[in-house]
């Protein structure tokens, strides 16, 4: 009897707890139904105005002739914001505290940015470079001693394509932390040259000669006027500062060709020249 009677107020304590979680259960979805369904509602109805405004910005953005990079980067950048937002908000209906989801956030932005330091360097480069335009897509630039044609203005790193066909992918960092020498951004260059001679020879007769070559060479500009002085005056010779102006992508295809052209004439001229090992003099061969 006794046992009878135990098993009878287990199996009653079974229910009532079973009755117990069940009337918890419907409570809860009493209670929370609404709230999924409002933020689900919120959800959708927030992703489809995000794309909308992506879209928006985007127009805004070709308006002001913001490069084809710089674009989709800040469109992306801008829904990603407004989307991260928007889930806050909607965690927040169901009934989450929004001070606490937003120090995770923040506190998993403060670790990624720690982990990227370098890349986020490279990152906000980036940014200025595209907005603010030292160079283009096409330029000719120089950075410390890497010369070459702009081909890709990317968030993280530049592409320069040298006069040799190879490829430089050079980080945004260096080239805002540097001197950068653009080629293009005037349209023209100054080839700087430099020619030794003897004292003995007749300058203003060079001086003609090299003018007269230079009008012939296709590569090199007559407006400006090309620039031939002595730079110089050395212990042993004059050195000649040669310097004529040429188109930015014409610049190592005119100084060999100028360089040619200039020991051809000298040779024509029987021009002699000061070598630098010693005072002897000699002539130039072809």
């Amino acid at each position: 009897m006794i046992q009878e009677s135990t098993t009878n107020i287990e199996a009653v304590d079974i229910s009532s707890k079973i009755q117990g979680y069940g009337e918890i259960a419907l409570d809860n979805v009493i209670t929370f139904t609404p709230k999924i369904i409002l933020a689900a509602l919120i959800l959708w109805i927030g992703f489809k105005l995000i794309k909308k405004v992506g879209e928006l910005i985007f127009k805004a953005l070709e308006k002001m002739q913001v490069s084809d990079t710089m674009k989709p980067f800040i469109t992306s950048l801008v829904e990603t914001v407004l989307k991260i937002a928007l889930l806050l908000i909607s965690v927040s209906i169901l009934g989450a505290k929004l001070s606490g989801l937003i120090t995770i956030v923040a506190a998993m932005g403060f670790a990624i940015g720690i982990a990227l330091q370098g890349s986020l360097g490279n990152f906000a480069s980036g940014i200025l470079i595209l907005f603010l335009k030292p160079y283009e897509v096409g330029d000719w630039i120089q950075i410390d001693d890497k010369f070459g044609k702009v081909t890709e203005i990317a968030i993280f790193n530049t592409l320069l394509l040298t006069p040799g066909n190879k490829t430089l992918i050079v980080p945004n960092s260096k080239i805002t932390d540097d001197v950068v020498t653009n080629y293009s951004k005037e349209g023209i260059v100054r080839l700087e040259l430099n020619v030794h001679i003897p004292y003995a020879e007749d300058f203003p007769k060079i001086k003609q000669i090299i003018q007269e070559e230079l009008k012939n060479l296709k590569s090199v500009l007559n407006d400006p006027i090309p620039e031939i002085g002595i730079e110089n005056f050395d212990s042993h010779n004059i050195t000649l500062a040669i310097r004529p102006f040429v188109a930015p992508s014409e610049y190592w295809n005119a100084t060999f060709e100028t360089n040619e052209a200039i020991k051809r004439v000298f040779n024509e001229n029987n021009i002699k020249v000061a070598y630098s090992e010693g005072v002897e003099l000699g002539s130039i061969g072809k």
